[in-house]
C-alpha cells in the first residue's frame, strides 16, 4: 500500500504525454511545465479556450450543472475519433511468459500474444487458426520458434505464414503457401515496458509504427524513475472504469480506511471529504487536459490513458485559483499516477496501472511486487462491486437517458463531465464495437465471483502466480510437517510434548496461510457499512 497512499496522498487522476517523434498531434507535445498558462495556449491554438464550458458549476445551489446532452455525432465530421485507428496497450512484459502464447481480448477482437525467438519481438495474432477456427492461444511454441495450434498442427512463422501442415504430403500441392492459409497479423510494439498492438490488420497498416506510435510519456522513460506495475480485468466497462480513476472525490469515502487522503482543513465528517477544485482547461478530439488545484497536472489521453502529476499547479492566470496555495512544485520528490484503461468487451475492461516515482526507491528493492499488488486489490475490490452494479442502473435508464438522471453539481465532477463531452462530441458516445455486441451487459454472477482476484489478477501476474503457488507448497508442507510430527511422537515416544506442540503449531500456521491464500488470491469481500 505504501505506493498507493504515497502517490494518491494529493489526489488527482492521469493525464499527461509527450508527442513521440512520428506523432503529429500538438496534443502529445504537452509538457508539465507548472505555469500551465502559458503552455496551454501551445496547445492546438486554433482551437479557443473552453475553460468556462468544461469546469462544473460551483457547489452553490443557485449554480447547478448536469452533463452534456451534446450529441453523439460530432459538429464536424472530420473531427470524428477513429477507435481503430489507435495504438492499445494488451499487457505489461514483466507479466508474459516468453514460453507459451496468451489469449488476450481488446475491443472485442479476440488476440494471441506470443514470443517469436525467431525475430526477438512480441507478437499479436488474431486468436483464430485459419483451418477450423481453433484457438492459437491454446497452442505452443514449437522447437522451431513457430506458433503451433495444436488442434491439427499447422504452425506459422512470426509473419503469420503458414509453414507446415503435418496432414499435407511431402509431394502433394503446397498448400500452406496460400494466402488462405495465413494468421491475420496486428501491428505491434514495446513500449513503456508494455505490449501495444493496433487494431486492424490491413496490410497497409504494417508499418504503421513509423508514421504514428503510442503515446511518450516522460516518467516512464526517465530511469531516475521506479515504477510499480500491475494488470486486472475488472467487472464494469471501460467508460465506468475511466470516470473512476477521474474522480478523486469518492476516496474518502469507497476507499475509507484504505488510502490515505490529505485531511481538510475542516472536517465535516468523519471521513474527511471537502471541496475539490477540479476545471477542465483544453478538450479536443485527443482527450482533455485538467487542473487539480493545489495538487497537479491531470490528463485524458484518448482514449485509454488517465494521468495524474502530483506536483502543486501555478496558474496565476486563473480566477478560480485560491489564494496563497499555489507554490512550485518538488523536483526533488515527483510521483504520477498513470492507468491504462482498456475497453475489452461490454461491461468488462481491463486496468493496467504503473505508478513511477522518484523517492522511496528502496522499497522496490526490499517489498516483493506481490505485497504491493496485495494492497493495490484491496483498493480496487473496495469499490468495483458498487461500480458493477452502477453500470447496470445506467443500463437500465438508458445511456441515453444518463444527463438527464444524473446530477453533477460540484466542480468535483468537472472530469467525469469532461470525459462524458469528449465521448459525446467525438466518439460517438460509446465505443465502436463495430457490430460484435448487441448492446446488452452480461448477467451478473455471484458476489463471490464477480470478486474473484484469481482469473482476474492472479493467473495473469507472474509475480502474484508465482507467490500462489509457493505459499500453497509452503501451507502443504506445514501439513506434512504437522502429521509427521505426530507419526514421531507416536513411534518414539520420546520429547512426545514437544513434537506434539511443534505439531500443533504446524497445523495452525497451515490454517492461518489457508486463509490468507483465500483472502489475498481468490475472494476478499468489503462491506462499506462496517468500516
Amino acid at each position: 500500500m505504501e505506493v498507493l497512499t504515497s502517490s494518491v496522498t494529493s489526489i488527482h487522476i492521469p493525464n499527461s504525454v509527450r508527442r513521440t517523434q512520428f506523432n503529429k498531434r500538438k496534443f502529445f507535445s504537452f509538457q508539465f511545465n507548472p505555469t500551465l498558462s502559458s503552455s496551454l495556449s501551445k496547445i492546438h491554438e486554433k482551437t479557443p479556450s473552453k475553460s468556462k464550458l468544461f469546469a462544473t458549476a460551483s457547489s452553490s445551489p443557485s449554480s447547478v450543472s448536469t452533463e452534456s446532452t451534446e450529441p453523439a455525432k460530432p459538429e464536424n465530421e472530420g473531427e470524428k475519433f477513429d477507435w481503430y485507428a489507435q495504438w492499445y496497450p494488451v499487457m505489461p512484459v514483466c507479466d508474459l511468459d516468453k514460453r507459451v502464447p496468451h489469449a488476450k481480448k481488446v475491443m472485442g477482437l479476440d488476440l494471441v500474444v506470443w514470443w517469436d525467438r525467431n525475430e526477438s519481438q512480441w507478437k499479436v495474432f488474431d486468436d483464430s487458426c485459419p483451418h477450423r477456427l481453433a484457438p492459437m492461444s491454446e497452442g505452443r511454441i514449437d522447437q522451431w520458434g513457430r506458433l503451433q495450434c495444436v488442434y491439427h498442427g499447422w504452425c506459422f512463422n512470426g509473419s503469420g505464414h503458414c509453414k507446415f501442415i503435418p496432414q499435407v504430403p511431402p509431394d502433394g500441392p503446397q498448400v500452406y503457401t496460400s494466402k488462405k492459409a495465413c494468421v491475420a497479423v496486428y501491428p505491434s510494439t514495446v513500449h513503456h515496458d508494455l505490449v501495444w498492438f493496433w487494431p486492424n490488420t490491413d496490410p497497409q497498416y504494417k508499418d504503421i509504427i513509423l508514421k504514428k506510435q503510442p503515446p511518450f510519456i516522460p516518467e516512464l522513460d526517465d530511469p531516475s524513475f521506479i515504477k510499480y506495475t500491475g494488470c486486472r480485468d475488472v467487472p464494469y466497462g471501460y467508460e465506468i472504469l475511466i470516470e473512476n480513476l477521474m474522480d478523486p472525490a469518492h476516496v474518502p469515502y469507497a476507499h475509507y480506511g484504505i488510502m490515505k487522503t490529505r485531511p481538510p482543513k475542516v472536517k465535516a465528517d468523519r471521513e474527511g471529504g471537502s471541496p475539490v477544485e477540479l476545471t477542465v482547461k483544453k478538450l479536443d478530439i485527443d482527450g482533455f487536459v485538467g487542473n487539480q488545484y493545489q495538487f497537479g497536472i491531470n490528463k485524458f489521453i484518448a482514449p485509454c490513458i488517465s494521468y495524474a502529476d502530483s506536483s502543486p499547479v501555478v496558474d496565476q492566470g486563473d480566477d478560480h485559483a485560491v489564494a496563497g496555495t499555489e507554490k512550485q512544485p518538488s523536483m526533488q520528490q515527483r510521483a504520477a499516477l498513470i492507468f491504462f484503461c482498456i475497453p475489452v468487451s461490454p461491461g468488462n475492461s481491463r486496468l493496467i496501472w504503473v505508478i513511477p516515482k522518484n523517492f522511496g526507491v528502496w522499497i522496490a528493492k526490499v517489498v516483493p511486487r506481490f505485497i504491493l499488488h496485495l494492497g493495490t486489490n484491496i483498493v480496487l475490490d473496495s469499490d468495483l462491486y458498487l461500480l458493477h452494479l452502477e453500470e447496470r442502473k445506467i443500463m437500465d435508464i438508458g445511456p441515453a437517458n444518463r444527463p438527464q438522471a444524473c446530477f453533477v453539481p460540484t466542480k468535483a465532477d468537472a472530469f467525469v463531465v469532461g470525459f462524458r463531452r469528449w465521448l459525446n462530441k467525438y466518439a460517438g458516445g460509446q465505443v465502436d464495437w463495430r457490430g460484435k455486441y448487441s448492446g446488452a451487459l452480461p448477467p451478473t454472477p455471484p458476489r463471490e465471483q464477480l470478486l474473484d482476484r484469481y482469473w482476474s489478477h492472479v493467473v495473469n501476474c507472474r509475480s502474484c502466480n508465482a507467490a500462489y503457488k509457493g505459499l500453497n507448497a509452503l501451507e502443504a508442507t506445514l501439513q506434512v510437517a504437522s502429521l509427521a510430527f505426530i507419526g514421531i511422537a507416536a513411534a518414539t515416544k520420546q520429547n512426545a510434548n514437544t513434537l506434539v506442540a511443534m505439531a500443533v503449531v504446524c497445523f495452525a500456521g497451515s490454517r492461518w496461510l489457508a486463509h490468507f491464500i483465500y483472502k489475498n488470491f481468490h475472494y476478499h469481500d468489503y462491506n462499506h457499512a462496517l468500516r
